[in-house]
């Protein structure tokens, strides 16, 4: 088998989401792969449509279920406990890809010979092969046979895991699986897979499709999703730390925990978190944080890629919490409520 793409899915029957990311993988140029669909439990037709899939596509198709909802880290295990492929690839139950995004990927890893090869990807709102808004997932610059500075350059921005198949070793090689009952399950593994590629490939070409949708798990800010980004940020070092690359890539580690664990939790807290208790969860993210990077602002990526005023709010929240809140708080409701009324 040369390929294994395997596809958690929970309750993704609505609006024809699970159909047509599905009917893309059917239709794939290659032939020698196989899916391994995962219903995460759902609560909608999803298992149904899945099943209907796997009888048109008996050869192609596997479906399986979790006894019990895990989350797409869970989804992902079960999936991986039985992938044959020689390649590995993941993609979301609500995306789609073009019919040779498999083919182009693994001819660009069999002409270099890469163990791993990824692509950009566009954003669209729509159930169709038209390009939306490009995202460019990695750079020319970063790939080639790894060297010390293309190692440190993909620790920092390796991009989404979705648009990228890996050679089995490099996933089934190490003991390490994706966490479970948690979101942000992908930015715990990714440093540890990128520490054991040895030659990385790109396709600077939109072969896959993100759907935006209002229930993606970026567009849902909830504490327990939060809550959830600050220990995929925990695993992530643990996993450095276990695996022997963390005093290696420790400049990298520090920025990638301060962007994922502090710095977009606490934005996204202020800004979209709806429960009770944000004071207290900010605060104590604060104070974690400090805890466990105490010189992150002196970090040398710290200064050039985060934003100038996020750089200040967040110099303002290690002086004064409540300043902070207070300053937050007061700034956004003039941007929202009483700016527009002076246009």
């Amino acid at each position: 088998m040369l390929i294994s793409i395997i596809v958690p899915v929970y309750n993704m029957a609505h609006d024809g989401m699970l159909e047509y990311s599905m009917r893309s993988l059917m239709q794939q140029t290659i032939t020698d792969y196989e899916v391994i669909a995962v219903d995460d439990c759902s609560t909608d037709d999803s298992y149904e449509i899945l099943q209907r899939f796997a009888a048109e596509y008996p050869d192609r198709l596997k479906v399986l279920r979790t006894d019990r909802n895990r989350h797409q880290g869970g989804a992902k295990n079960l999936g991986l406990s039985i992938a044959a492929g020689e390649w590995i690839g993941f993609m979301d139950a609500d995306d789609w890809v073009t019919p040779d995004f498999y083919e182009r990927l693994l001819a660009k890893a069999k002409e270099t010979g890469a163990d791993c090869v990824g692509c950009d990807y566009c954003l669209t709102g729509e159930h169709s092969m038209r390009v939306g808004k490009q995202v460019h997932n990695n750079r020319p610059e970063q790939t080639g046979i790894l060297d010390e500075e293309k190692y440190r350059s993909l620790m920092i921005d390796f991009g989404s895991l979705v648009v990228k198949i890996y050679r089995r070793e490099i996933i089934t090689g190490c003991e390490s699986r994706f966490p479970e009952d948690i979101f942000y399950e992908d930015n715990a593994l990714a440093k540890t897979w990128i520490s054991r590629i040895r030659h990385f490939e790109y396709i600077p070409e939109p072969l896959y499709y993100y759907y935006q949708h209002s229930s993606s798990t970026v567009h849902t800010v909830t504490k327990k999703r939060l809550s959830d980004r600050m220990e995929s940020g925990r695993i992530m070092l643990q996993e450095a730390k276990r695996y022997g690359y963390y005093e290696r890539f420790l400049p990298e580690l520090e920025f990638s925990f301060t962007v994922l664990f502090y710095k977009n939790t606490l934005f996204s807290c202020m800004r979209q978190m709806k429960e009770a208790g944000k004071y207290k969860f900010v605060t104590e993210l604060a104070e974690e944080m400090k805890k466990t990077f105490p010189d992150f602002r002196n970090n040398v990526y710290y200064g050039i890629q985060v934003d100038k005023e996020e750089q200040r709010m967040i110099d303002l929240q290690m002086r004064s919490p409540l300043a902070f809140y207070l300053y937050y708080n007061a700034l956004w409701m003039y941007r929202d409520r009483i700016r527009p009324l002076l246009h």
